[in-house]
């Protein structure tokens, strides 16, 4: 199994959050990179995860008062007991119930991202919050004045003190606030990540390790290291047409770019259907079978999905059902269940 040095510095600014889990909120909470993960990408020099500031950062993140009729929160979008996705809505609901256009990602393992949302239009995690603060179909409100609200809010400024050492608000203290919270939903504890770390004698099926295998000859492209994602920007064949949506391009302008979306983790995939960035599925048995049988050719469409003109990656009845099982095995209950993450 494999083990992994922290680097010297993290045990300095940062400890761990995992032992803390299911007791008072009100302990000392820390940052930890888990030791089967990538180095993280986050300048936690420029902002270290305190108790104070992810309280903060947690009250925020289910604060309404950030939308203009104070109706809507970053949690309403993002609810904890479905890995912080919206759970049964292929589109995200906003603000007076208006639809957004694209299927609300998990908020977890944040801090090791540098590129953020379908078609990574932002690329810091401090900045994230503002876009669905001022998108008009989710939270519809200026970000100045959504600072002043927190401003006029007396409950506020001692929690600002707390974290920051003033009682000043300002516009930057709420987003590394916010930051605060959402690096430390980490989502490390599954039956896998035990096994891989060679925790407590956790060991996985004979079905579980096939489907490993056929995951990682067929899948692991994509959904890399043990954050299960490349962090890239993929056409994986879901429409042939990108009027609507145009994905990366809709960043970055480019041709090149039209239909592709950021690869999304597949931790998690028992509490976070339905799956794409436009929700299309609502099973992982579909997922596999557009894989296998439903890919949408374009000019854009990723290379490894048509090899030698043969659109796909062919998947039996049985690779499928394999590759579920292992899928399976990265659901982690106790990250959905930690109640440090949940409104208080």
């Amino acid at each position: 199994m494999m083990n992994k040095i922290i680097p010297v510095f993290f045990f300095a600014v940062l400890l761990s959050a995992s032992c803390n889990k299911g007791k008072d909120t009100k302990q000392d909470v820390r940052f930890v990179s888990p030791a089967n993960f990538p180095a993280p990408k986050y300048n936690f020099n420029s902002n270290p995860v305190t108790t104070a500031g992810f309280e903060l950062g947690r009250k925020l993140f289910y604060e309404t008062q950030l939308s203009r009729d104070n109706s809507t929160s970053c949690g309403s979008c993002h609810i904890s007991f479905s890995a912080f996705t919206h759970h049964g809505h292929s589109v995200s609901h906003g603000i007076d119930n208006k639809l957004g256009t694209r299927n609300a990602p998990p908020v977890m393992n944040m801090a090791w991202s540098d590129e953020f949302m379908w078609d990574g239009g932002i690329n810091q995690l401090d900045m994230l919050p503002i876009a669905p603060i001022e998108n008009p179909v989710e939270m519809d409100l200026e970000f100045a004045i959504a600072v002043q609200k927190i401003k006029n809010n007396a409950a506020y400024p001692p929690l600002f003190k707390s974290a920051f050492g003033s009682s000043e608000i300002t516009g930057p203290k709420l987003l590394q606030a916010l930051s605060q919270f959402m690096n430390m939903l980490i989502s490390a504890n599954s039956k896998y990540d035990k096994w891989k770390r060679g925790e407590n004698g956790i060991t996985l099926s004979t079905d579980e390790l096939e489907g490993l295998q056929l995951f990682q000859q067929k899948c692991s492209s994509c959904h890399s290291t043990d954050l299960f994602t490349d962090n890239k920007f993929h056409n994986n064949g879901i429409k042939n047409s990108f009027s609507t949506d145009s994905g990366r391009a809709h960043i970055t302008q480019l041709p090149q770019d039209v239909g592709k979306f950021k690869t999304p983790s597949v931790r998690n995939l028992k509490y976070t259907p339905p799956y794409m960035h436009d929700g299309s599925f609502s099973t992982l048995a579909q997922v596999l079978e557009h894989y296998n049988s439903g890919i949408k050719n374009s000019a854009t469409l990723d290379t490894l999905l048509n090899q030698n003109g043969v659109l796909g990656i062919p998947l039996s009845v049985q690779e499928q059902q394999k590759i579920i099982a292992f899928l399976n095995t990265l659901n982690d209950e106790g990250f959905i269940k930690d109640q440090r993450f949940a409104e208080q």
